[in-house]
């Protein structure tokens, strides 16, 4: 199985190309996007995203993971070995926080053939990659690095990752490490935590931990970024919640 994970938006011809070359060499392997809308130009933030929708993709899997504004420059390309699992892309610290996630990986420096497209390495260099991973679980003229980049970045980040469609504001932090207690603190408000949605009033915001085990910021049947004005990329601050 493949997996997609891109900021190339849902509409235009991109996606479509990843697929039909993902197809045409493996036609048995099913293409699921995963999502097509990261923020766009921010390989560190949408890494965290990855990294924390990474822990329920099943052993076998390849994802091709694209979010590249240095395309056609002299940034490697990579595919790495976690847990079973294989992760392509570009090596601009999309990739780190799944790599660093686990004691043990390995990580390869991709060829990138000549005549290529300049600015379309996720159908050129990547699918295929992605597909030889698939068929022979290795790829030819690779070499294994120890030095990607983000390989320092911490496990956990207080920047907003992703705005979802309805303005909830998603967080790089693990509820599972944060201390007891500690919650985020916006614009002066401090937050609340609830379960989930229904457990306050609508209008009211709050935090919880969402389906990816993420802090979330939302307003019931609101839009939390409106609200407090925020973006990708903007850092919260966390304190003690009495």
């Amino acid at each position: 199985m493949f997996l997609l994970f891109t900021d190339f938006g849902w509409q235009g011809p991109y996606v479509g190309q990843v697929k039909a070359v993902l197809a045409s060499r493996c036609p048995t392997h099913p293409v699921i996007d995963l999502m097509h809308d990261a923020a766009p130009f921010r390989p560190c933030e949408a890494g965290y995203l990855l990294a924390a929708a990474a822990h329920w993709i099943q052993p076998a899997a390849v994802v091709v993971a694209v979010v590249d504004p240095g395309v056609g420059t002299e940034r490697r390309a990579i595919a790495a070995a976690v847990d079973g699992r294989w992760f392509v892309g570009p090596d601009n610290g999309l990739l780190a926080p799944t790599i660093n996630s686990v004691a043990s990986q390995r990580v390869f420096a991709l060829p990138v053939p000549e005549g290529v497209s300049a600015s379309f390495h996720g159908r050129d260099v990547f699918a295929p990659a992605a597909a030889e991973l698939a068929i022979r679980g290795c790829i030819a003229d690779q070499h294994e690095i120890t030095d990607w980049i983000g390989q320092d970045l911490p496990a956990d980040t207080n920047k907003i990752v992703y705005i979802d469609g309805y303005g909830n504001v998603l967080t790089g932090q693990r509820v599972a490490t944060l201390p007891r207690g500690m919650g985020p603190v916006v614009a002066g408000q401090i937050i609340v935590g609830a379960r989930t949605f229904a457990d306050v009033a609508p209008g009211v915001a709050f935090w919880y931990r969402n389906s990816l085990g993420l802090v979330e910021i939302a307003v019931n049947q609101g839009d939390a970024a409106r609200r407090f004005g925020l973006e990708v990329g903007d850092s919260l601050r966390f304190q003690a919640i009495i």
